[in-house]
């Protein structure tokens, strides 16, 4: 008998594990599963919880080796942020919309249709409001805001307008296909009349950006992943070209990998003949950002730039307008500079580090940014290898530069336009004349990496 109640007992015991370990499981699927409701299906999976959004994709990952790749859906959707005229604020005093064709209003659950062509006026204390956010959509799917301009005058939009009623004005979100929005970013960041290989290139950069940004919000309080100015990519400023609508539909879905990662494909305007790395931003070189090195933008020619105007500059400053520039610019009284030297330079010769010396003390300032602007401002001329002159502005052009005191003047002379991390857009377009591929023009700014 003490036999068979030992082997009951052993089994009873056995039973209790089996059921607690039953229970936690359930306990781990039931987490797993109010994680997952909360933080969405995917990095790219807009929440539901506004009546505009159309559900994404499963957002389905496949493994490339100890990598979890990220499927790219061409039917995903971008929220963006519309700013005021000049991109200075992000809500407007009143809205006008028009159409050439049929516009419905939906508020709540009550809609309303529009003629074509007729102009719509929206104020921030209008009824509509009163039933939450207002959906915008067009027949045709091409509205006009008529209350803003842009560099190409009045901008259309595809896709959905959301407007939302705040303290400050009215918030415009528009929500779209990332291939429609696309079309609109790519000749507001490359002029469209460059050569298609390049703007190949800048469709693949412009979406790799866009999908990183994607996978959070810029603007939660709005559910918007982007505004559209140059905080992210400039969208809408120019008028979209066949060329350009072209280039996005020739790559459509192609981003950048790094390890099975879509990576964020930074670009500017003119290389001084090489870019340089993530150090110039403050950022510490590392696994994340291993495929921004500092590369030779050059051929077999030389380097690809060497002929354009932005590849070399100089600007002559007086001693007395840098003192009184320096002083603005850093917030710090340091008198009439005696010198000013960089200290500490970063791949490709940017400088890193820069300190003012005035007879009052000095001041220090590091990152490329910080001192394009310490050693920027308006009141003097900066000339190009052309001879031609532009005025000075906000930023230095680069950080690519070498500074001397001669006298009562400052002499600048520096190379490139732009902060220099990632893809000369120029060196692209020089690239694409001398033969090369989108493919070939991005693996030479990006170390290791793949497009597919």
């Amino acid at each position: 008998m003490k036999k068979n109640r030992r082997r009951k007992n052993r089994i009873n015991k056995i039973d209790r594990h089996i059921r607690f370990g039953i229970a936690i499981l359930a306990m781990v699927f039931v987490v797993v599963g109010l994680t997952t409701a909360i933080r969405g299906r995917s990095v790219y999976e807009v929440y539901k919880d506004t009546d505009i959004i159309e559900q994404k994709s499963e957002g389905k990952t496949t493994e490339t080796g100890d990598e979890r790749e990220e499927e790219i859906k061409t039917d995903s959707k971008i929220r963006v942020l519309i700013m005021t005229d000049g991109f200075r604020h992000t809500a407007h005093s009143k809205v006008k919309l028009s159409s050439e064709s049929k516009i419905t209003v939906t508020y709540g659950e009550h809609s309303k249709v529009y003629e074509k062509r007729k102009t719509i006026t929206i104020k921030p204390d209008s009824k509509w409001f009163k039933e939450g956010k207002v959906k915008i959509q067009a027949k045709n799917g091409i509205i006009k805001i008529n209350s803003i301009k842009r560099g190409n005058g009045i901008p259309e939009y595809k896709g959905v307008l959301e407007l939302i009623s705040t303290a400050e004005g009215i918030v415009i979100i528009n929500e779209l296909l990332v291939e429609d929005y696309l079309c609109g970013v790519v000749p507001s960041e490359m002029p469209a009349s460059y050569e298609l290989e390049a703007l190949k290139a800048q469709a693949v950069c412009a979406r790799s950006y866009a999908y990183r940004q994607m996978e959070d919000y810029a603007y939660p309080e709005y559910q918007a992943h982007v505004n559209d100015s140059t905080d992210y990519q400039v969208y809408n400023n120019s008028g979209q070209a066949k060329s350009s609508e072209k280039a996005v539909k020739e790559t459509s879905g192609e981003v950048v990998r790094y390890k099975g990662k879509v990576v964020s494909t930074y670009y500017y305007s003119t290389s001084c003949g090489c870019t340089t790395n993530m150090e110039a931003w403050g950022t510490k070189p590392g696994k994340e950002y291993g495929y921004l090195k500092s590369v030779n933008v050059r051929g077999e020619n030389g380097d690809y730039e060497k002929d354009l105007p932005w590849y070399r500059w100089e600007a002559v400053v007086s001693v007395e307008k840098m003192s009184d520039l320096v002083e603005l610019n850093t917030g710090k009284e340091i008198g009439t500079l005696k010198k000013i030297e960089v200290t500490k330079r970063g791949p490709g010769n940017i400088a890193l580090k820069l300190r003012a010396t005035g007879e009052k003390g000095s001041v220090t300032v590091e990152t490329e940014n910080k001192i394009r602007k310490a050693l920027g401002g308006t009141g003097y001329d900066i000339v190009k290898q052309d001879g031609s002159k532009v005025s000075s502005s906000a930023l230095l052009p680069s950080a690519f530069f070498t500074i001397e005191k001669k006298g009562a003047e400052f002499v600048i002379k520096g190379g490139g336009f732009g902060h220099g991390i990632g893809m000369s857009q120029t060196g692209a377009n020089e690239m694409a004349k001398q033969g090369k591929n989108y493919k070939e023009i991005l693996k030479l700014f990006y170390s290791n990496i793949t497009v597919e």
